[in-house]
């Protein structure tokens, strides 16, 4: 093969050749030809990667994991860059830490795939991105909606847009700013799940192109993952979900409809002080099991109750959950923790109050299963007594698997979310009558 560059000359040599002579094909090319095929993302992009023709303002690239989204997001970015010299980009995760770890300094990041001389300069003290052709990059967090309010911008990457704390905020003031150039355009790169907006933007309206991905699509993921990823949640629902891409809705006989939890959000706290804030919490068996589920949950002075915070550890040791449990205490002005003893009794309440002096806590034995617990608290929100301040995607997918009359079809082996949301739901709203758990004073 001749020397230079000669992009070209490559591609076409790897295209014409068999499979099993590509190796060869590359072993034989100089320094330049190895550098320039690498930094040709055409040439190794897989089908779902690649912008899509037409005139949409929206690219909903909604696909399994591993699928390669995060590298199809920054590729556009970077050749976005390269083209509009003036461009204004958003860059906007679930949160700015987010932005930082995935979207820029990930594996597959804006700073890994941009190609020679095309690096930005990353000044994190200003939450920017500044490419050499003068385009600029900023970041935003879907928890954050007011910062989206007011900057301009040509065009927007969105990351795990059905993980944002607050989507439908963020994502409307977003749009709102996209105003400049001749043709702003937004990239969402997403696993599915069913919140409302991606559901709007999956049924693919007007100026909406939709791509959907299966992790299998990926040929340089390593065949034995994807062998072992298959062995173990393929035709789960899980699997169908975070492998196969699949948007898929309500489990049938749920006690929280994905449309019910959407109905229930409100975007911010209701005025006045809380009348009262509990902690609910459901410790794990072990540092290795589930996790530890710590949701507050606020008394509002209309006499409803407000999902205000949902702060639970995977993981953890139990000193190191109980140290999160007194942080939500501390950080929501809790007047109450109450905590399932089932799960190691007495050592709950110790640990509880070794993180903090004063913790007020009180344990509760439960007589039922997490099912035929969650239905009274499913009906407060259903008549309107019980609301979310904000989007919480870890516990609302807990909360939409848990199914009438028993089981349970959600992420996870158990809802520990979903049940301390049930445990501070019942204080606040159900007290000591019929249904609700027996609580011992400590």
């Amino acid at each position: 093969m001749s020397g230079g560059d000669g992009l070209q000359e490559v591609i076409e040599a790897l295209t014409d050749a068999e499979e099993d002579d590509h190796r060869w094909i590359v072993t034989r090319l100089t320094e330049p030809q190895k550098r320039t095929l690498n930094e040709h993302w055409p040439a190794w992009a897989h089908d779902g990667q690649i912008e899509p023709p037409g005139t949409w303002r929206t690219w909903l690239l909604m696909a399994g994991r591993g699928f390669g989204k995060t590298r199809a997001g920054a590729e556009w970015v970077c050749a976005l860059a390269r083209d509009h010299g003036d461009a204004r980009i958003a860059l906007v995760g679930g949160t700015a830490e987010d932005v930082r770890k995935v979207m820029i300094e990930g594996q597959s990041g804006v700073l890994a795939v941009a190609g020679t001389g095309e690096r930005p300069r990353w000044e994190s003290a200003n939450g920017r991105l500044v490419f050499p052709s003068g385009a600029e990059a900023a970041i935003y967090s879907g928890g954050a909606p007011e910062k989206l309010r007011g900057p301009e911008h040509h065009f927007a990457w969105c990351d795990e847009l059905a993980k944002w704390r607050f989507p439908d905020q963020a994502w409307s003031n977003l749009q709102l700013g996209l105003r400049l150039g001749e043709r702003p355009r937004t990239l969402i790169t997403t696993t599915p799940r069913p919140v409302r907006l991606i559901r709007e933007l999956a049924a693919g309206g007007e100026g909406v192109a939709v791509h959907r991905g299966k992790t299998g699509e990926n040929a340089n993921l390593p065949p034995a993952f994807v062998k072992a990823m298959m062995r173990a949640y393929a035709g789960t629902r899980l699997g169908r979900q975070e492998l196969d891409g699949e948007l898929i809705d309500d489990v049938e006989g749920a006690l929280w409809t994905r449309a019910l939890i959407d109905a229930c959000k409100v975007g911010d706290k209701p005025a006045g002080e809380w009348r009262r804030v509990v902690i609910g919490v459901d410790p794990p068996a072990s540092a290795e099991g589930d996790a530890c589920g710590i949701v507050a949950v606020g008394l509002g002075m209309d006499d409803a109750a407000y999902v205000i915070g949902d702060h639970s550890v995977q993981g953890a040791r139990p000193e190191g959950w109980a140290r999160a449990v007194a942080g939500a205490a501390a950080r929501h002005g809790a007047d109450r923790v109450i905590a399932e003893a089932n799960n190691g009794g007495q050592m709950v309440e110790s640990v509880l109050r070794a993180a903090e002096t004063g913790l007020p806590v009180k344990l509760v034995h439960a007589s039922r299963g997490k099912v035929a617990r969650a239905e009274p608290v499913a009906a407060l929100f259903e008549t309107g007594r019980a609301r979310f301040v904000g989007a919480f995607p870890d516990l609302e997918d807990e909360l939409a698997g848990l199914v009438a009359g028993g089981g349970y079809q959600g992420p996870g082996r158990s809802p520990d979310r979903a049940d301390a949301l049930v445990w501070a739901m019942t204080e606040l709203m159900l007290g000591k009558g019929a249904g609700a758990p027996s609580v011992r004073s400590l």
